[in-house]
């Protein structure tokens, strides 16, 4: 009679256990799981979704390294057009302008490789990002030299520089070149202003670092254990 009584009745006493995720759904297409889950940066993903996810992974190569450099020398002559002209439209050398250089050449990379980054790209962007601002010097100061020797009437003057020795073009723009690269430092001689400047400066080298660091997918599973449950 007990066992016909007890047939049928839930038996409250005996808890059953499932090595099933209860209540856990793939984060990403949001369908309840059912088997061993993968976990995508730290999300509960199912098999499919996991599988779906690193088959459309950028693989990084050579090409593609290549191709992000290209598009970062561009975005690095660009960041250079906009700080000369900017200066030599106002006669200001506004530091927080490497901060924008920064972010265009961070973003060129990242847009030439397919939104692959990493070391070496973080390196070529702040190599990149460094080039472009500290040469941004070279046309200011070509500026600022015919605006000297424009105001010059002195006979004496004029006849010295027409004696000095005249130097190649290619030794001229070499000699341009390093003054450039130089420039953040060479701006130390006014403590003040140079300390700030290379402040702003590594701030917007920053930016470059953090944009190309890229956004890497960690793929974990399959998982056997229990998922937990949504939050209701």
């Amino acid at each position: 009679m007990d066992e016909h009584m007890t047939s049928g009745v839930p038996q409250f006493a005996i808890a059953e256990f499932s090595n099933q995720p209860v209540g856990a759904a793939c984060k990403s297409c949001g369908q309840p799981i059912s088997e061993p889950h993968y976990r995508v940066n730290g999300a509960i993903t199912c098999a499919n979704c996991a599988n779906r996810i690193q088959a459309q992974l950028p693989i990084d190569s050579h090409s593609a390294f290549v191709r992000g450099i290209s598009f970062g020398i561009g975005g690095a002559i660009l960041g250079f057009l906009i700080y000369a002209a900017f200066a030599l439209a106002t006669g200001w050398m506004v530091g927080y302008i490497s901060l924008a250089v920064g972010y265009i050449v961070g973003k060129a990379i990242i847009k030439g490789s397919g939104g692959l980054g990493g070391r070496r790209y973080q390196i070529a962007a702040v190599l990149l990002t460094y080039i472009a601002v500290s040469l941004a010097a070279v046309p200011i100061v070509i500026s600022q030299h015919m605006k000297q020797r424009s105001a010059q009437h002195a006979q004496a003057n004029d006849s010295a520089i027409g004696r000095g020795p005249k130097m190649g073009f290619l030794k001229a723009a070499g000699m341009l070149a390093l003054i450039g690269l130089a420039s953040p430092f060479l701006a130390l001689s006014d403590p003040g202003h140079g300390i700030i400047g290379l402040i702003i400066l590594f701030v917007g080298l920053r930016i470059a670092w953090k944009i190309t660091a890229g956004r890497p997918v960690s793929i974990i599973g399959p998982v056997s254990e229990v998922a937990p449950a949504a939050p209701g």
